[in-house]
């Protein structure tokens, strides 16, 4: 018996340690927007925060995670009100087929939690996320845009939906 701390809850698992935890999000807890891409780390569909960072799920067997660390996936970003990352995504139709966006967005507000203004550059070299449809033009957009929403609400401006 495993027990994970996933969304702000401890989940109690019947799993092979050796198990990706990607599968263990989808197929056994149902938390499906966490995607499978291409199952070697290198696309992103699949990434989650590990305790505030971006770590790509579809590598990371579940034994490596221990019950103290925070798994966050999209479900668990943003319960109460949206995160500002996924606020902009919405206003900007950073989206086109959406399949990666899940895991996108982890990867962006990853970026800002550790860089709360990071130059194009800095959002080129962090976010190895791959999109098909190639949206990346309006994910440097959306992340500067969600960096300035979060730098205004840190200043005590606006609300995030503002």
């Amino acid at each position: 018996m495993m027990k994970l701390n996933i969304n702000g809850t401890i989940k109690q698992l019947e799993v092979e340690s050796d198990t990706p935890l990607l599968w263990v999000l989808r197929e056994q807890l149902g938390l499906t927007g966490t995607k499978y891409g291409c199952g070697i780390a290198m696309c992103g569909a699949c990434t989650v925060h590990i305790d505030g960072v971006a770590q790509r799920s579809c590598v990371l067997p579940v034994g490596a995670v221990s019950e103290a660390q925070t798994i966050t996936t999209i479900e668990g970003l943003g319960v109460q009100q949206f995160h500002p990352v996924q606020d902009v995504w919405a206003e900007l139709d950073v989206p086109q087929c959406g399949y990666c966006q899940s895991g996108m967005i982890m990867a962006a507000s990853s970026l800002l939690a550790q860089n709360a203004n990071p130059s194009d550059d800095d959002i080129r070299r962090e976010i190895g996320n791959i999109c098909r449809c190639g949206t990346y033009p309006r994910v440097i957009e959306g992340i500067k845009a969600a960096a300035k929403r979060l730098a205004s609400n840190a200043d005590g401006g606006q609300d995030a939906n503002a």
